[in-house]
């Protein structure tokens, strides 16, 4: 079976900086990793082929320094990798994001099964998985932990608040995954050979024939009008006294906070 796994390159940080006129993060001089919880979608795609065989193509959108990402995942065994880059794409959010990505898959050619994490931990929307299900007009299956394929259909065991629910779903289809799913493995020593010798294939929105009406800055029908780090949270407060005295003391601030 043919899978696609769609990857973001995210900052490797906790002290995020802002560009107060763009209201974008700030990149440049940042140390970036492969978004944790893709790692797991490329993962699942490498045990299914294993299972089933097959390919696994990982595709990414970002600039130029994102071949860095796709390396990683060619080390751990990616088949072919494919970095979507172009200025039409600057400024994208989710719906742009899906959009570009779905033409690039569409182009590409026929995937069984495309997986994504299920959010970004630089955005955390979780919207562009299923916005490229939209696009292409497939089924979609969000949040899962356990995934089968037989035949022509997957089964997938989906993590609610609650409770665990199982669908099945026919083929293709796009699914989202969680770090429950699986454990991602250390590159090989192969496979760092390879990734190092390796020639990312870089596709512009010509390559990929999108529409540039709907990509980029331009393109998106959201914008991010504030964006701000909250207030540092303070030390606290210490209670004494036993065990019941502490007990008292602290429902009485709550009540005045009128919290309880």
């Amino acid at each position: 079976m043919d899978i696609a796994v769609c990857i973001k390159q995210v900052p490797d940080t906790t002290e995020v900086r802002i560009n107060p006129e763009t209201n974008t993060l700030i990149r440049e001089g940042v140390p970036s990793i492969v978004n944790p919880f893709d790692e797991n979608a490329v993962e699942e795609a490498l045990r299914l082929r294993e299972k089933h065989g097959g390919k696994v193509t990982v595709i990414t959108m970002g600039p130029p320094q994102a071949t860095e990402a796709l390396k990683q995942t060619i080390a751990m065994g990616a088949d072919e990798v494919y970095l979507i880059s172009d200025r039409a794409f600057a400024g994208s959010d989710t719906w742009a994001t899906s959009y570009t990505l779905a033409t690039a898959i569409k182009k590409l050619g026929k995937f069984d099964l495309i997986l994504c994490g299920k959010q970004a931990i630089d955005g955390d929307t979780a919207q562009v998985g299923p916005g490229i299900a939209e696009w292409l007009n497939i089924p979609q299956v969000t949040f899962a932990v356990k995934v089968e394929v037989e035949g022509a259909k997957a089964r997938v065991e989906r993590m609610l608040e609650e409770v665990n629910e199982l669908v099945e779903v026919p083929l293709p289809a796009m699914i989202t995954v969680v770090k429950q799913i699986n454990e991602p493995r250390p590159p090989s020593l192969k496979g760092l050979m390879r990734a190092k010798k390796a020639e990312i294939k870089i596709l512009s929105a010509t390559d990929i024939e999108a529409d540039q009406t709907i990509t980029g800055l331009k393109g998106s029908p959201t914008r991010v009008m504030k964006i701000f780090a909250p207030p540092a949270k303070g030390g606290g407060e210490r209670l004494s006294g036993s065990t019941d005295e502490m007990v008292t003391t602290l429902v009485n601030k709550l009540r005045e906070r009128k919290i309880f």
